[in-house]
């Protein structure tokens, strides 16, 4: 299957971005076809030096997350970390997150046609393993409410959320690339300013940074 077919695809099992979000199950991805990677799709570069370059750019770490079913209200929400996140547009308010095409994860968000962009600060390190790890409860103990619009996972403690709607989803190689369109957005109260030094841990202001392979944080 093409690129263009994968994303057709992709688009087909999800509403269009005028529709509401929240009425009714969507069918399930068809994810053999788009986990599926061409040899055409190869490039001639060695996946370590590709990691190992790549991992001089410094990010900021998400949690993407995703309401349960409403037809099986008794499961658990949907979640896992993200670091390939990225503002896309103003107007109108787009957002935008890498998934791999093996996700075990995505194809529940796909099916809500929902998300929370969670914004990890820089106490938040562990959550993010927790999150980073498939096949077991990520959420047991986990903090968290609804998001305003999609009632998606809002994580405890984060420095921002974004509570969005699928709006459109692309190939990209071994991932996707799934945009999503704003609905709600916050941060939380300012923290009192704690002079110099280190944020104190969990005043969900300073941000949680991943940089060649490991977790740091931002001092001004």
């Amino acid at each position: 299957m093409g690129h263009a077919g994968m994303a057709a695809a992709a688009v087909r099992y999800l509403r269009s971005a005028g529709e509401p979000m929240t009425a009714g199950p969507v069918e399930p991805l068809p994810r053999p076809d788009l986990r599926a990677v061409g040899d055409d799709e190869r490039a001639p570069v060695d996946p370590a030096e590709f990691r190992r370059v790549l991992g001089n750019f410094a990010t900021g770490v998400t949690v993407i997350t995703a309401p349960a079913p409403a037809t099986a209200p008794d499961t658990t929400p949907a979640g896992f970390a993200c670091q390939s996140f990225a503002a896309l547009s103003l107007d109108p308010p787009l957002i935008a997150f890498m998934v791999a095409r093996t996700s075990t994860t995505w194809p529940r968000i796909a099916r809500a046609g929902v998300f929370c962009v969670n914004v990890l600060g820089a106490h938040q390190g562990d959550l993010c393993r927790r999150f980073a790890v498939s096949g077991s409860d990520k959420f047991a103990g986990v903090a968290h409410e609804p998001s305003p619009v999609s009632g998606s996972p809002r994580l405890s403690g984060v420095t921002a959320w974004i509570d969005c709607t699928v709006h459109a989803v692309h190939p990209g190689g071994d991932h996707l690339i799934v945009v999503g369109r704003v609905n709600a957005l916050g941060t939380p109260d300012p923290a009192p300013d704690p002079g110099p030094g280190p944020a104190p841990e969990g005043n969900g202001d300073a941000p949680l940074l991943f940089h060649r392979g490991g977790f740091g944080h931002f001092t001004p």
